[in-house]
């Protein structure tokens, strides 16, 4: 059993796999990262989180442990902004170059029922070398709406369904 679960392990990270049990981005399943793939807007990437949000993440219990150089595992969500993008958070929506993201309000407590909180209601031009990560099917989602753009160096590359459940 050890040397099947050992071996399932060693394969699934020379496969470059995933699994995701999460709903609050994409279906939960398995999935396979494709390294090196290039930040566009509404792709859904894997993404090491820079080490002070990781460690948040990990504290507050949204992030298990992994193997980011924080210690975090990474996250999957959908690139929503790039460079030069303007981005509007306000407590019910944000917005991307003035278009209106469905189911994108703001939670202010999260499902432990603890203060969340988030970056800082306004209008803001997304700088070169950054992005905003989001995932939207879910306010409690923890993305950028809650700490900000991230490096665009921290995108491992995309993520493409193997299988969904």
């Amino acid at each position: 059993m050890l040397i099947a679960l050992a071996t399932s392990v060693a394969l699934g990270r020379l496969l470059h796999l995933r699994i995701t049990l999460t709903d609050s981005l994409a279906p939960a399943g398995l999935y396979r990262l494709i390294i090196g793939a290039q930040a566009e807007r509404g792709v859904l990437v894997a993404a090491y989180l820079p080490e002070a949000i990781a460690r948040e993440g990990v504290i507050r219990g949204y992030l298990s442990r992994g193997d980011c150089p924080a210690g975090a595992e990474p996250v999957a969500k959908l690139v929503g902004a790039l460079p030069g993008d303007v981005v509007t958070v306000e407590p019910d929506s944000v917005a991307i170059n003035g278009v209106r993201l469905t189911d994108s309000r703001s939670a202010s407590r999260d499902s432990a029922g603890r203060m969340l909180r988030h970056v800082s209601w306004g209008v803001r031009r997304v700088k070169a070398g950054e992005v905003w990560l989001f995932g939207f099917n879910d306010p409690r989602s923890w993305d950028s709406r809650y700490f900000g753009p991230v490096p665009i160096t921290t995108i491992r590359g995309s993520l493409k369904p193997i299988f969904t459940w």
